[in-house]
């Protein structure tokens, strides 16, 4: 039976259906598909005949996927991402490596071995082609899990079954303000003077987000100051930082550099600050290209010459 639903089983519907779900109407994904808005109303019930269930709830101005249909779209993605990367897959053949490597980070990932691999990798193989992608950690997981990237490397909160993590590094947030804030230049500060500091931060700054460990820092010392501002790129936190909206967490060896330049200042705690590890994240069940698998091997190479497995910045 599950042989004849396979032969008979018209897969383009899977990508429509996909488009449909991210389009959230159907004329949006008409639109986006350059087809008529009653092909693609078609192609839903043709799906949902095959499939033997209701995938969306829809009615004058409702739109609902149903638990089944969320469950048949996490599943396509996988299927149509592994279906995009049949052209890189199908290079391997040659003796010179070719291919293309597309990584997605979190916006912070500043990582030396990181760029050593990326040098010594496209010196030895000036053919292979590369493309970053930076989103939040969440987006970074869910590009991994649906094969639209190669491997992705983010903070992580819970680790999702279908994926395998490797700790890359490290580390460390300290609390810092800009050269405005009227606590910029003071050495005699303690914790307890941050408590009604207004705050910005990242939007994972909480107790069940990737930056637990800051969340539970501000909770336990009691910095009860109002979140004035957040955003999920390092880039903008440190932005409104250096704008004096507010103290902040950031990495303290990403902005090392900012810090020596007067651009920031470092806040209590001095010792023992909050430490957060970034992993590299790939999915078992994705066919690297050749490629793919040598860049990740080179990369995993360097951790293991590393005390414990995995860098620790300050």
């Amino acid at each position: 039976m599950a042989e004849i639903f396979r032969r008979r089983f018209d897969w383009n519907l899977l990508h429509t259906f996909s488009v449909i779900v991210e389009e959230r109407s159907i004329t949006g994904a008409a639109n986006r598909l350059l087809l008529r808005q009653p092909s693609v109303s078609n192609a839903l019930k043709r799906l949902e005949d095959q499939i033997g269930a209701r995938l969306i709830d829809r009615d004058r101005g409702r739109f609902e996927v149903t638990e089944q249909g969320l469950a048949l779209y996490q599943e396509c993605q996988e299927i149509c991402g592994a279906i995009g990367r049949l052209s890189d897959v199908m290079q391997d053949s040659g003796a010179q490596l070719s291919g293309h490597l597309h990584l997605w980070l979190a916006s912070h990932v500043v990582f030396p071995p990181l760029d050593e691999a990326l040098f010594d990798f496209n010196r030895a193989h000036p053919q292979v082609s590369y493309e970053i992608n930076v989103a939040t950690s969440v987006h970074v997981v869910s590009q991994v899990l649906s094969q639209q990237a190669s491997f992705g490397i983010c903070l992580v909160h819970e680790q999702h079954p279908r994926l395998h993590y490797r700790r890359l590094y490290r580390e460390h947030f300290g609390f810092f303000c800009g050269p405005t804030h009227h606590l910029f230049g003071r050495t005699d500060l303690t914790l307890a003077d941050l408590r009604n500091e207004p705050f910005v931060s990242f939007s994972t700054d909480q107790l069940s987000g990737a930056l637990a460990p800051v969340a539970v820092l501000r909770a336990r010392e009691g910095m009860k100051g109002k979140v004035i501002a957040t955003s999920p790129h390092l880039e903008e936190v440190r932005r409104l930082i250096n704008a004096g909206l507010g103290i902040g967490p950031l990495p303290i060896h990403v902005v090392q550099n900012a810090l020596e330049r007067g651009m920031l200042w470092r806040l209590p705690p001095y010792d023992a600050p909050p430490a957060i590890d970034i992993y590299l994240v790939t999915n078992p069940r994705m066919s690297l290209s050749r490629a793919e698998r040598f860049f990740v091997a080179n990369l995993i190479s360097r951790l293991d010459a590393a005390p414990g497995g995995f860098f620790v910045y300050p």
